[in-house]
């Protein structure tokens, strides 16, 4: 149906196939919205396939890594196995998370539950919307699991960079990768994030010392900022036409914050400083961390040899032939920034840029105890909507891409539906490791709303476009 799924597993073995995941649609709707209304109801969560998993095929959605089958478990999946949780399959994705709205899989795009002519943005939400599973993990550089949960009408969190361990994850661009959740609710997001934060001797760039507390954060009348008290900032510049947004998108975004207001919380507006520099920076650097993480897929040390080189020049050619193309323009692009002749006018000019960003936001969190924004200027394109338009393309990341370049946490909420009735979503960045207290203010919101409740009408809706 979606095609969000590239391994079903059974608790012993895995299947085959995207038939699979759509009879689980049917089976497995009824316990996904039981997680709406209850905490992790159901213990069975999916992985997006650049998560690392013992004995199971795992590519990244990329053919260079077609049968590759990791020799352990990365750390994310040994916590949920502790914790009793069932892995359900490995999620479609963008090709090593590069590229847009789910559609460079090597597998197929992934379509989107609420209308299948258009793109989902990546496995994990499609399969959460669908009820083909309550519960998914998903790696977000630049927006992609937050991108995918506006566009399907789930929740999502998007950790702080070190909040949680990245053991295991084929990277993309090694200083923004960080593994998110999803589910239909605030409440599961963080009871999972709950489970799979927390330091990690494995990976050095895991600074927290133990995991997410999120049980006071959840409670009646919990300690803290009660929303009465919240004062959110509201970039002027993301809606005065300056930075290109559909009308549906920007009225839901802007009645979110109206439901704040009417929370008592204080929403004042603000002009976000160096918008100019997201996308050039964020693409800068994520290009030249992915020309090397991507070096080691040669042939050689790992992925996909190809029998008939003549010569060692011939085998790294060849083999590398089989990446996707907006793979290989990341490689190209990122290999030019890293060069000796560009590395002081493009890199470091990037990563000085970068901590601008990065300065921007502490002093804006001086004021404000969370930003809201919206998480992508459209609702969910048509396959192949943007191929002609790089720069359009581009410029969808224009809202996320920030939020990873300075390592903030965010949560992707759904706040509506366009005149096609495709979802809308919101987010809510906060100050790094600041996660218990965006809980509290999204369990609000979705206290007050019923958005996150929705879901696509897969008996009939979704099978003709979602017009019905």
């Amino acid at each position: 149906m979606t095609n969000a799924f590239i391994t079903i597993l059974s608790e012993t073995s895995s299947g085959a196939g995207d038939q699979a995941a759509g009879k689980q649609a049917a089976d497995k709707q009824a316990a996904g919205k039981q997680a709406a209304d209850k905490p992790l109801a159901d213990k069975l969560v999916a992985l997006s396939d650049n998560i690392s998993t013992l004995g199971i095929e795992t590519t990244a959605a990329s053919e260079i890594l077609k049968g590759y089958k990791p020799v352990f478990d990365a750390t994310v999946v040994q916590k949920l196995k502790a914790a009793g949780y069932s892995l359900t399959g490995k999620l479609n994705m963008d090709e090593f998370g590069m590229g847009y709205a789910g559609q460079t899989s090597a597998f197929g795009p992934v379509l989107n539950p609420w209308d299948l002519s258009r793109l989902a943005g990546d496995g994990s939400a499609a399969a959460v919307a669908a009820g083909e599973v309550p519960l998914a993990l998903s790696s977000d550089t630049g927006g992609n699991l937050r991108e995918a949960a506006s566009f399907c009408g789930v929740t999502a969190i998007k950790p702080s960079y070190g909040a949680v361990s990245r053991h295991g994850l084929i990277a993309h661009a090694s200083s923004m990768d960080q593994i998110g959740v999803a589910a239909n609710s605030i409440e599961d997001c963080a009871a999972l994030l709950a489970i799979i934060s927390g330091p990690d001797h494995m990976d050095s760039t895991c600074v927290m010392q133990k995991p997410f507390d999120f049980s006071r954060a959840l409670a009646e009348g919990a300690e803290g900022k009660g929303p009465e008290e919240l004062k959110i900032g509201l970039p002027r510049n993301y809606f005065d036409g300056s930075i290109p947004l559909d009308d549906d998108v920007k009225k839901a975004v802007l009645a979110a914050a109206k439901v704040f207001e009417e929370l008592g919380a204080r929403v004042e507006e603000f002009d976000m400083p160096l918008t100019d520099y997201f996308i050039p920076c964020f693409l800068a650097i994520s290009c030249a961390e992915a020309s090397s993480n991507l070096s080691r897929f040669d042939g050689l040390k790992f992925g996909y040899r190809n029998p008939d080189a003549k010569d060692l020049f011939d085998l790294y050619r060849l083999s590398r032939s089989v990446f996707g193309l907006e793979v290989k323009r990341k490689i190209m692009l990122g290999s030019f920034v890293l060069s000796s002749e560009n590395y002081d006018s493009h890199y470091r000019k990037a990563m000085q840029a970068r901590s601008m960003i990065k300065d921007a936001f502490k002093r804006l969190f001086d004021n404000f105890d969370f930003i809201l924004s919206p998480v992508v200027p459209t609702t969910a394109p048509r396959p192949g909507e943007y191929d002609n338009e790089p720069i359009k393309k581009l410029m969808t990341g224009i809202f996320n891409v920030p939020v990873n370049l300075a390592g903030l946490p965010a949560a992707a909420l759904p706040s509506g539906f366009d005149r096609d009735k495709l979802p809308i979503g919101f987010q809510l960045i906060g100050r790094a490791f600041s996660e218990p207290e965006l809980v509290k203010a999204a369990r609000a919101y979705q206290g007050r709303t019923e958005h996150h409740t929705k879901r696509p009408p897969l008996d009939s809706g979704a099978a003709d476009g979602g017009k019905s």
